[in-house]
């Protein structure tokens, strides 16, 4: 029996001539945490709202637990989270539970408790929600999303705007659904930090286009090595890496250091082709790489 629980093939989206999403495949495996990666305009959204049904797909289709026929069926199976949370402002914690619960048809509102006890809103459930904070309101939102006792829970930047604190409780509910009620969880986020210390495997994606998908083992090893270089003229160093050495897979910042993200174990041959072009080495290193920094050479490609 197959572990995937989600997975698209060749998924595209168009809007008149823009392809917003295109030939899009991956998949995610049941119980894990897949973190969806990708700037600004990439096509994370787009995606998850062609899941919910909120968007039509152009070209290409998915499957919900290996079934592509019956997507609208296997929907009740998945919740979502998707953009701003729909919550009524005016209404208690618990009464915008309720309405969640009357709407999906849940025949018993025992949960209800229970789940604000599990999002930490127990106390507050009483209280009128324009009264909270960013952080309760996500966390309330998380909790009326997972009162059907979803299978697949999918959250799109389920932390923009929340302080470290309210980070933190994000991540932490998130990683106890998967322990203790065995949600798989598709996520999306710019706070690349955080994925790194949530996620099972992570799926890039940019200008619509799978990019590369890779699990945090593999992930970690890639991290493990690159070279950190500085010279005494950036434009020349980029120079030689691209037409004598071949490299590729690099990234400049600001303060013009060189990542060098391929070719770690041939330092000598390196450094040799950098003084031998008359460059001055100021450092030259072996570091390890974050998931940010990993994400910008894939992202941003090797210009300098």
């Amino acid at each position: 029996m197959s572990n995937i629980v989600l997975e698209t093939k060749g998924l595209t989206k168009q809007y008149g001539r823009q392809k917003v999403v295109d030939d899009f495949s991956f998949e995610v495996e049941k119980g894990h945490i897949c973190g969806l990666i990708g700037p600004n305009g990439a096509g994370k959204t787009t995606i998850m709202k062609m899941f919910a049904g909120l968007a039509k797909p152009s070209e290409g289709y998915f499957t919900l637990f290996g079934d592509k026929d019956n997507i609208d069926r296997n929907r009740r199976r998945v919740s979502f989270l998707i953009e701003n949370p729909m919550l009524d402002i005016n209404m208690s914690a618990y009464k915008n539970m309720e309405y969640i619960r009357l709407l999906k048809g849940i025949p018993s509102s025992e949960r209800i408790e229970e789940i604000l006890e599990f999002v930490g809103l127990k106390d507050d459930m009483n209280k009128k929600v324009k009264k909270f904070s960013l952080g309760m309101r996500q966390r309330l939102a998380i909790g009326m999303a997972i009162l059907s006792k979803p299978e697949i829970l999918i959250l799109d930047e389920p932390v923009n705007g929340l302080d470290p604190q309210g980070i933190v409780d994000v991540r932490n509910m998130i990683n106890r659904l998967v322990r203790e009620e065995e949600v798989t969880v598709l996520i999306s986020s710019h706070i690349l930090s955080e994925l790194s210390e949530l996620c099972t495997d992570f799926t890039i994606i940019n200008r619509g286009r799978l990019v590369e998908s890779i699990t945090a083992e593999e992930l970690a090893v890639k991290c493990e090595n690159h070279i950190a270089l500085k010279t005494d003229d950036i434009n020349r160093t980029a120079a030689v890496l691209e037409e004598k050495l071949g490299i590729k897979q690099y990234k400049v910042f600001r303060n013009e250091e060189v990542h060098i993200y391929e070719k770690c174990d041939e330092l000598k041959s390196i450094s040799r082709a950098i003084t031998d072009s008359g460059l001055t080495i100021l450092k030259f290193v072996n570091e390890g790489a974050s998931l940010e920094e990993y994400y910008l050479s894939k992202v941003g490609g090797s210009n300098a």
